[in-house]
């Protein structure tokens, strides 16, 4: 201070004496200044020094910090651990969890690959896996070998569409309600569930019930079910009038029982049939059951059939949406499965149109084609009544044809004859109505004839598809009059979606609204009724 004021105080004079408490304050000032400025020149030649500094300061407060709270709660060592621990738990959950929904997607997917390649097309929730081959019977569900036999003897190698999904979900114990083609295998998918979750005989009264719409249905699936129980002691029945007569069906024994809903009504109503422990009912060719005619003799065996722990499933070539919205209200949650598209025709019949103006024309286009070898026996041909059909046997019966008719005028004894004959090849031509075109399985039929033409489309369906059966190709014909005109495009649409060539002046017509086409037509007969006499 001496030097650098000297300029401000010369010529005056200064007592150090007086002031030299300020004067020592002044000089400590000046060497802290100085000594700041040395540091922050070092700083400038050495940055890191800072850092180093500030890095060992923050370690040394959080040991601080750390040793602090250690001291603070003796209990925090436990409750870190404990925190851990929970924290881990809950990790290995998120992972087992995201493991078992990839491991779910996976399946989902794999699913939905086979189902897309067989055209099956399911809805509903958890839906079981479809059969890659009938071993996963055994693998998966435990089925004895003397079913995987019968399988092999009976030539069925690979499981169809409707077998593959159809057996998994019955199994699994959900109900279903299933639309598949004709001849696609239904029977073997309703039955073969049955046989491995029965197991074995027993004898407290019937645990199945399988119903059919008509007697000849019912005693050819009787005759499937044995066949493919055979190597185990089941008891099979087909309920017939001299049974319901017997006594007291209470003392029936019976496992699967297989009826009409006419007469299983009937056994219900005189009280001598209980049914309260049967374990599954299928409704075979619903659609015909669940007409008018039948749906008071379906609902007194739905109501009779009280097991709580029952399963359902019903079966059919064709599903109206009003059979369904029905199926709904005995069933529960069940799965609905279709074969390919919705009410169609097999893809394995090749169809045709054949115009015949009048009903003269459609017997002389019939003997033409017989005499000209043009159909391949056996062939059914379906007309519209059962008048119709004696008439058109009256007619051929002469012409050197092993011809044949069947109708519901026939005993139950003739009606079965008439049926074996044709199965055995006695005869190559049965006349029939149709009564016969729902499920009966004529292996070997080649060609269907319309001769009238059907009254729906479902009636269609069914009568064609008792050819080309199992992978079979068949044949089928509809002859039409000018009468049938305004009804031809809903067959042509049937037609059109099983992959058959259809006119497109037929196509390009109004599709008309029908419930039961059968226009009065004229007589077959051509013979008069003085020869005739």
């Amino acid at each position: 201070m001496e030097d650098g004021a000297s300029f401000l105080f010369a010529g005056t004079s200064f007592n150090k004496k007086k002031y030299a408490s300020e004067i020592a304050r002044f000089k400590e000032k000046k060497e802290t200044e100085n000594k700041f400025d040395y540091l922050s020149s070092f700083e400038r030649a050495n940055p890191d020094s800072e850092e180093a500094t500030v890095s060992t300061k923050k370690r040394k407060r959080k040991q601080g910090a750390s040793e602090a709270v250690e001291g603070f709660n003796v209990f925090k060592s436990s409750i870190k651990a404990s925190v851990s621990s929970e924290v881990n738990k809950t990790d290995e959950e998120e992972d087992k969890l995201s493991k078992e929904k990839k491991k779910l997607n996976r399946k989902l997917e794999a699913d939905s690959i086979l189902r897309k390649k067989y055209n099956i097309h399911v809805s509903g929730n958890n839906v079981a896996t479809p059969l890659k081959s009938f071993a996963e019977l055994s693998s998966v569900y435990g089925c004895e070998s003397y079913l995987l036999q019968n399988f092999a003897k009976l030539g069925f190698k690979e499981p169809t569409p409707i077998q593959r999904q159809a057996i998994p979900i019955l199994l699994s114990g959900r109900e279903c309600f299933a639309c598949a083609p004709t001849g696609s295998g239904k029977t073997l998918a309703f039955v073969s569930p049955m046989l491995l979750k029965l197991k074995h005989a027993s004898t407290e009264g019937v645990r199945a019930v399988i119903l059919c719409p008509t007697r000849e249905l019912a005693a050819q699936t009787t005759r499937e079910c044995k066949k493919l129980a055979e190597g185990n002691k089941f008891y099979m029945k087909l309920l017939t009038k001299k049974i319901i007569r017997s006594g007291d069906l209470s003392k029936l024994r019976c496992d699967i029982l297989i009826s009409t809903p006419l007469r299983l009504r009937s056994a219900i109503k005189k009280k001598k049939l209980d049914l309260s422990r049967v374990e599954y009912l299928v409704l075979d060719e619903s659609d015909k059951l669940f007409e008018l005619g039948l749906i008071k003799q379906i609902d007194a065996v739905v109501k009779a059939c009280s097991n709580p722990s029952i399963i359902r499933s019903l079966f059919s070539a064709t599903l109206p949406d009003s059979v369904e919205e029905l199926a709904r209200t005995i069933m529960h949650d069940a799965v609905r499965v279709i074969i390919g598209r919705k009410n169609t025709a097999s893809d394995s019949v090749n169809q045709k149109l054949v115009f015949a103006g009048t009903e003269e024309g459609k017997l002389l286009a019939l003997r033409q084609s017989f005499q000209e070898q043009k159909l391949d026996p056996p062939v059914l041909i379906f007309v519209q009544s059962k008048e119709r059909a004696k008439e058109l046997y009256e007619e051929l019966k002469f012409d050197n044809i092993r011809a044949s008719v069947i109708h519901s005028d026939l005993s139950e004894i003739q009606r079965e004859n008439v049926v074996n004959d044709f199965r055995a090849g006695k005869t190559w031509v049965l006349i029939a109505t149709d009564v016969i075109a729902r499920g009966m399985d004529f292996k070997g039929v080649n060609c269907v004839i319309n001769y009238d033409f059907p009254d729906s489309a479902a009636a269609y369906i069914h009568r064609i598809g008792r050819s080309g059966r199992a992978g079979r190709t068949g044949e089928a014909i509809t002859f039409y009059t000018e009468d049938d005109v305004p009804f031809l495009r809903n067959i042509a649409n049937v037609m059109s979606a099983s992959g058959c060539e259809v006119p497109s002046w037929i196509m390009a017509m109004r599709k008309l609204r029908w419930k039961k086409h059968r226009p009065k037509r004229e007589s077959i007969l051509t013979i008069p009724d003085n020869v005739e006499d």
